[in-house]
């Protein structure tokens, strides 16, 4: 009993902590529109107008290229189709954009999704954890670019701070990401055991040592396929840039064309920012703050620095919230399914394809 109601003040307080922060950043987005004049910012908004559908269409771009990279470190001979993963990565996506989850809900529930397609439990939950570090260390890489193109752009005091503060980040993420690698490597599951003693009963507890010890065998033979994590760090990487051109087309749409290099950079720290706010729900006023700071560098008005945010929100709306839909969609029909199982820990390594109609 003790044990139980720790967890659920552990459970309140995080939830408590995570609601403050998403209501400090609303403020900030209130304060910085108001500041920048809301008339303009409203009329920046009108102006992109219709230019918000291409916006929308044009992110799914990225989201192509991270889903291809997420595929090949499945196994071959169970890993989902390539329309197939592309469905997976939308659900994962919309549940880290518009639900309070610290961007790992939907991590879990695109591992369930693989799982139900086929993928067997522990190769599932390895390559998500494989796809998450490759995406963070990919990430990183474009930041360092940003930084670079920056730095070589200009050389201005507030550059320079900038750079210095990004760069000082990123080698804590950097050390971040290392020891994340070493510890996938030395039994990340199986030492998680060791947390879990306590918590859990002895029957269980044997059950999940067992599970814990296979994830990390398969987390370690996917790090081994070496020619499969150069592919998925390239696409990975393929999708951080190609969001550049979301940047881009609002420029286009405002009018104040701003060159690939520029949207480039401010797409990169702009990122950066967003995944050091991951603990704020939606990255509330963190991104909104970030293109306002980093926009000013480049000369743009805060009002088209907040478009470009606001344009980002809207995509997210457009995009998450018919992915929360199909989400709902595929578990209730799944669970449906006369025999279906009706706990996530009773799939088994053929399970139905959730695409099948019948």
């Amino acid at each position: 009993m003790p044990v139980k109601i720790r967890c659920n003040l552990d459970a309140r307080h995080l939830r408590a902590g995570m609601m403050i922060a998403a209501l400090c950043g609303f403020l900030l987005v209130v304060y910085l529109i108001i500041k920048s004049g809301a008339a303009d910012v409203a009329h920046a908004m009108l102006v992109v107008g219709w230019w918000l559908i291409p916006i929308t269409l044009f992110s799914l771009v990225p989201l192509f290229f991270s889903a291809l990279s997420w595929r090949e470190l499945l196994p071959i001979s169970t890993r989902p189709s390539t329309i197939g993963i592309i469905w997976i990565r939308w659900i994962r996506d919309s549940i880290n954009s518009l639900l309070p989850v610290a961007s790992i809900g939907g991590d879990i529930a695109s591992m369930r999704l693989v799982r139900l397609w086929g993928v067997p439990g522990a190769q599932a939950a390895a390559s998500m954890v494989v796809d998450t570090t490759v995406g963070v260390t990919t990430q990183l890489m474009f930041v360092l670019l940003g930084v670079g193109l920056l730095l070589i752009r200009s050389t201005e005091h507030r550059a320079l701070l900038v750079a210095w503060t990004v760069l000082t980040g990123a080698g804590l993420l950097f050390a971040a990401v290392v020891a994340f690698v070493v510890c996938q490597h030395r039994g990340l599951f199986a030492g998680s055991t060791k947390l879990t003693r306590w918590l859990l009963p002895e029957q269980l507890l044997s059950a999940w040592m067992t599970g814990a010890s296979a994830i990390d065998d398969a987390v370690v033979a996917a790090y081994r396929a070496k020619r499969s994590i150069l592919r998925a760090n390239a696409l990975h990487l393929m999708a951080w840039i190609a969001g550049t051109g979301e940047i881009w087309l609002v420029m286009q749409a405002l009018g104040q064309p701003l060159g690939v290099i520029d949207a480039f950079i401010l797409e990169s720290l702009g990122s950066g920012v967003r995944a050091a706010a991951f603990m704020v729900p939606w990255a509330l006023g963190a991104l909104e703050g970030s293109f306002v700071l980093f926009g000013s560098l480049f000369g743009l008005p805060a009002e088209a620095a907040l478009a470009i945010s606001l344009s980002k929100r809207v995509r997210e709306l457009a995009l998450g919230l018919p992915g929360l839909f199909v989400w709902h969609w595929l578990e209730g029909h799944y669970l449906l399914r006369p025999g279906a199982p009706t706990h996530a820990n009773d799939v088994g390594p053929n399970a139905v394809n959730l695409c099948d109609r019948q």
